[in-house]
């Protein structure tokens, strides 16, 4: 892996039920990233919608490579000339009355050159509070990660953090990325203390970007989007409403890390 110090950045944002709307701010808030030096950005789940309704997002299904949600991540990529992992949109599945919850990432040039759809669907229900994603979403088969130039860089999202053996799977990782809409009763009890133990457990980076407030749905997000070290620190955190978490992956850290404490080396399984 060679040395080298890269900015990465994660948008957190409130969406509403309004594409348009929503592509609006993730432009304003990827350019403000961009601005501050980023070269990586992640959005966070669900960034184009978040409907008023769970089967919205059927509606709003693109086809791959087709639809203004994906014209709007490459033109962001490529007007800013950064890799831009696009959290998640709502992608057309053969089941019907369902999606698949679906990860792209493209390169500077606009060009997409990854896809992880979602493997987890998450299911919840106390008191007031009931959610479903299965009932509205397909999901994904397949580990997915990529190559960035400071190296492998794995994709999930939101549920899959309670999964260890998801990024186990991923293999040796430089950075981890996870875009989430964590519920706030979910997020106030696990969100952190997850993040930080994938990181320590793979030592490697993790940036995280969360939807963080209250939605026109009624649904109420965690948000805490944040950078976290091989070590398990914290070195960014945005507690809510909508903004730009970001800091440095540095593979001299990196190495000093698994040197001085080689668990993955020590793994038997």
């Amino acid at each position: 892996m060679p040395e080298s110090i890269t900015t990465v950045a994660a948008v957190q944002m409130v969406s509403t039920p309004v594409p348009e709307e929503n592509i609006a701010t993730a432009r304003r808030l990827v350019a403000q990233a961009a601005e501050g030096g980023a070269q990586i950005v992640l959005l966070p789940e669900y960034w184009p919608v978040m409907g008023m309704h769970e089967s919205d997002k059927v509606g709003l299904a693109e086809q791959l490579d087709a639809g203004p949600i994906q014209s709007a991540m490459a033109e962001f990529a490529c007007e800013h000339g950064i890799w831009l992992v696009g959290g998640t949109l709502p992608l057309a599945a053969s089941a019907a009355g369902k999606v698949l919850n679906t990860t792209l990432v493209y390169d500077p040039s606009g060009k997409r050159l990854a896809r992880y759809d979602k493997m987890h669907l998450f299911s919840f229900a106390k008191g007031s509070e009931s959610y479903d994603e299965a009932r509205t979403i397909v999901p994904g088969d397949q580990v997915r990660t990529f190559e960035a130039p400071f190296g492998k860089v794995g994709l999930s999202v939101c549920y899959d953090l309670r999964f260890p053996e998801l990024y186990r799977a991923m293999g040796t990782c430089a950075l981890m990325m996870v875009p989430a809409a964590f519920t706030y009763t979910t997020g106030k009890a696990h969100w952190e203390l997850l993040l930080r133990a994938r990181a320590v457990e793979n030592q490697c980076y993790v940036l995280a970007a969360a939807q963080g407030g209250q939605h026109p749905n009624g649904r109420r997000t965690w948000g805490h989007s944040m950078l976290i070290d091989p070590w398990g620190e914290v070195l960014a955190v945005l507690a809510d409403g909508e903004g730009v978490v970001s800091g440095s992956v540095e593979t001299s850290h990196l190495h000093r890390v698994r040197e001085s404490l080689p668990a993955l080396r020590h793994r038997k399984l």
